[in-house]
């Protein structure tokens, strides 16, 4: 078997369903191998690994770096998530557009997120450890975001009252961003 990479709707955010060996003992997974990944198509070099573990309801998002923006490959060891990615770079075909996915540990599901997309999630299960490769270094003066319940891009987050940081209460709407705060 070979690891499978499905574009969705915005075809540079990719679902990647990488192979998982199991028995009764349980199972085995490769979470990362560049040469596979670069056979598939994705042939980013990640230099950073983070972990988070959030509680249910918690909604983070929807953030992104500028001007050192990161690719980031994102999965879930334990519990479940709805995952979003935003397509904020100005002049794409896809501005404005979005797609998610549910991550869980039980589905081993990844799903890549370029560079020039806004991402977040919300937590569906009663508590989730979430992991993510980044291309570029996190850093906090790069930090930019959109509100996560921006009205134009309705995106049906399964929580009406999320659990949020303060700094994610107070984003703009896309369309409140100016040109500079936004990636081309």
């Amino acid at each position: 078997m070979a690891l499978q990479v499905i574009p969705q709707s915005i075809p540079e955010v990719k679902l990647v369903i990488p192979d998982v060996f199991g028995d009764t003992r349980g199972f085995f997974q490769e979470t990362f191998k560049a040469e596979s990944y670069r056979a598939a198509g994705i042939g980013v070099t990640f230099i950073q690994d983070n972990w988070s573990r959030s509680v249910k309801g918690t909604l983070r998002g929807l953030h992104y770096q500028l001007p050192n923006p990161q690719d980031k490959l994102v999965w879930v060891v334990k519990g479940e998530i709805y995952d979003v990615a935003v397509d904020v770079r100005l002049g794409s075909p896809t501005f404005g557009k979005w797609v998610a996915a549910i991550l869980s540990e039980t589905n081993h599901h990844h799903l890549f997120v370029p560079a020039g997309f806004a991402h977040g999630f919300c937590v569906l299960s009663d508590e989730v450890d979430f992991m993510y490769k980044c291309s570029a270094v996190y850093s906090p003066k790069d930090e930019k975001g959109i509100l996560w319940s921006d009205p134009d891009l309705a995106i049906p987050w399964p929580v009406s009252a999320p659990i949020l940081s303060k700094r994610d209460t107070m984003m703009k709407p896309l369309a409140a961003m100016s040109s500079d705060e936004l990636p081309r």
